[in-house]
């Protein structure tokens, strides 16, 4: 009965673990690393993990007691990623037992180790200003995409908040942003469209998405790879479709 009470501790450990790191960003071929390891350090038997952007399959002691773990929303939040990779090296190096680390883990989950918003939005319009300067714009726009890009990103975020619609918060920010670009345009508080459109949408592009994309194919996972990548490629989509019909429109 202890034995089967401390092996349902080490499972729920290992895909908690799992749970977190794969809702906040981590690529699939890392989740995948991190449970086997853990799993491996409390004395698993053969154990064996599947992980895809939308799930998780698990078994402690080979087939036996598999267990499947559904994820259904995945944020970016590299923090809590190297939280949990901070706990596994701490599991394998035997200074922390399954009952702390399971403690530990769940208020990681609960809790919001997260910047403050205002700190997250100021963070993407000193983004798209100096994004600009990058793509050769000039400073007399510098102030028009910081101003557009971090209305962008806040639409964004409240957005994503109040639909919770995948791809459509995306198009929706970008429509504003393009909006906003022809109206600092128009009243000659901008002075070059394209820059300023360009550099107030970079926040809103899916680049770890793609980055992990990338390296889960490169590791092997062909479908977590094809499935962010895919991921990706609709959320460019969006994002350019809403600067399209602004395009159209004017």
């Amino acid at each position: 009965m202890y034995y089967r009470k401390e092996t349902n501790k080490i499972d729920e450990v290992c895909l908690l673990a799992g749970k977190i790191m794969l809702q906040s960003g981590a690529e699939t071929y890392r989740v995948e690393d991190t449970m086997m390891r853990m799993a491996r350090s409390f004395g698993g038997n053969d154990p064996q993990c599947y992980v895809t952007p939308t799930g998780i399959i698990f078994s402690l002691h080979g087939a036996e007691k598999t267990k499947l773990l559904r994820i259904t929303k995945r944020t970016t939040n590299l923090n809590k990623v190297i939280i949990v990779n901070n706990i596994s090296r701490s599991i394998s190096k035997g200074n922390i037992s399954a009952e702390e680390a399971y403690k530990t883990l769940r208020q990681i989950e609960e809790g919001n180790p997260e910047y403050p918003m205002f700190i997250t939005i100021a963070s993407a319009s000193i983004a798209s200003g100096f994004s600009l300067i990058m793509f050769n714009g000039g400073w007399n726009d510098f102030l028009s995409s910081f101003i557009i890009g971090g209305a962008g990103f806040t639409c964004l975020i409240y957005l994503d908040r109040l639909l919770n619609i995948k791809f459509f918060a995306e198009f929706l920010a970008s429509l504003l942003i393009g909006l906003m670009s022809y109206f600092f345009i128009h009243i000659g508080v901008g002075h070059d469209l394209s820059n300023i459109i360009i550099s107030s949408v970079m926040p809103l592009v899916p680049g770890l998405l793609i980055t992990n994309a990338v390296r889960d194919l490169m590791a092997g996972h062909l479908v977590s790879g094809l499935s962010k990548g895919a991921e990706a490629s609709l959320t460019a989509f969006a994002i350019s479709s809403g600067i399209a019909i602004v395009f159209s429109l004017f």
